[in-house]
C-alpha cells in the first residue's frame, strides 16, 4: 500500500534513532487510527479531557503521543500507564485536530499484546478469557438477580467464545 506523503513525512519523524521504529513506524501508520497523529501541536486539551489523568497523574495521553512522535516506541510498549486508558474516548471527542487518541491508545495496546509484554494484569484477564470465554462468570446468582429484572438468563459457559479464541 502506497504511504500518502504526510505519511511519510511522519514516518521520517517518529522513526528518530530507532532501527526497528522505521518499520514499527510503517506498520503503525497504516492504520487509519494514526493518520493525523502528527498533526498533534500539544494542546493538552487530551490530557485535561481524560478522567484517568484527573484520578492518576502519571497517565497523560499526550506524553504517550509524544513518545511515538519521538519514535521511543520499546519504551510506548513498555509504558504501564498505557494499560489505564478507560477508552472513553472524552480526549478524542474534544481533539482540535481531531486526532483518534482513542483508537491510536488501542492500536498501541494491541501492539503492545502482539510483542507479548502486556501487564500482569492483562496477562491474567486474556487467560481468563481464554478458559472460560469471558473475563466475570455468570453463575445462578447472577441469572436469578437477572429474573428478577425480567432479564433472560445467560449461560454460564462460554465454550464456544472459549474454542473460537483457542481455549478448551
Amino acid at each position: 500500500m502506497e504511504m500518502e506523503p504526510y505519511q511519510r513525512e511522519t514516518t521520517k519523524r517518529l522513526s528518530l534513532g530507532d532501527k526497528r521504529g522505521l518499520a514499527f513506524s510503517e506498520e503503525i501508520l497504516n492504520h487509519l487510527e494514526a493518520k493525523n497523529i502528527s498533526a498533534c501541536f500539544m494542546c493538552r486539551t487530551c490530557s485535561s479531557s481524560c478522567p484517568v489523568a484527573a484520578l492518576e497523574g502519571g497517565f497523560d495521553p499526550l506524553r504517550l503521543i509524544r513518545m511515538c512522535l519521538y519514535g521511543l516506541w520499546e519504551d510506548v510498549l513498555n509504558e504501564p500507564t498505557l494499560w489505564l486508558c478507560t477508552s472513553c474516548y472524552a480526549c478524542q471527542e474534544r481533539c482540535p485536530q481531531n486526532i483518534k487518541i482513542a483508537d491510536f491508545i488501542t492500536l498501541l495496546k494491541n501492539s503492545a499484546m502482539k510483542k507479548g509484554d502486556p501487564p500482569a494484569g492483562v496477562k491474567a484477564q486474556r487467560e481468563i478469557i481464554i478458559q472460560a470465554g469471558r473475563v466475570y462468570p455468570i453463575d445462578d446468582f447472577d441469572n436469578k438477580k437477572r429474573a428478577k429484572m425480567g432479564l433472560p438468563e445467560l449461560p454460564t459457559t462460554c465454550d464456544v467464545v472459549a474454542r473460537l479464541i483457542g481455549g478448551k
